[in-house]
C-alpha cells in the first residue's frame, strides 16, 4: 500500500476538523444548513476531502430510518459527521451519497 496524501482545498472558505486543521470540506459545497448533531448544528455536504468512512449501520433518526457511517478525519481519527448510504423514505433519497459535518467539530482554515 502506497502512502496516502492529504487533498489541500483552493477555495474563498474552507471548514476544516477542528483538532488538527486537516481540510474536509469547501464551503461552497453545502447543500443545507438545516441538520443537527449530537454536538448541534450541522451541514449537510455533497462532498468532502480526507475522511474515513465507517462501517455501515441502520439508524434510526429524527427523519427516519437510514444506513449511515461515520465518518473521520484522516489525520486525527477523530469523528466529524457521518455519511448517508441509504434512507428509506422517498423524501430523504437526496441525502443518499452526501456528508453531515457538525459545526462543534470544525474550524475555518483559512
Amino acid at each position: 500500500m502506497g502512502l496516502v496524501y492529504n487533498v489541500y482545498l483552493k477555495a474563498k472558505r474552507i471548514y476544516g476538523c477542528k483538532n488538527c486543521k486537516t481540510h474536509l470540506a469547501d464551503h461552497d459545497e453545502i447543500i443545507s444548513r438545516n441538520f443537527r448533531g449530537q454536538h448541534g448544528k450541522a451541514y449537510l455536504f455533497a462532498t468532502t476531502v480526507n475522511t474515513l468512512s465507517g462501517e455501515p449501520a441502520e439508524r434510526n433518526m429524527t427523519t427516519g430510518r437510514h444506513v449511515v457511517r461515520d465518518i473521520a478525519c484522516r489525520q486525527c481519527k477523530e469523528v466529524v459527521g457521518w455519511k448517508y448510504d441509504r434512507a428509506y423514505e422517498s423524501t430523504e433519497k437526496y441525502k443518499e451519497g452526501k456528508f453531515i459535518l457538525e459545526q462543534e467539530l470544525l474550524c475555518q482554515v483559512n
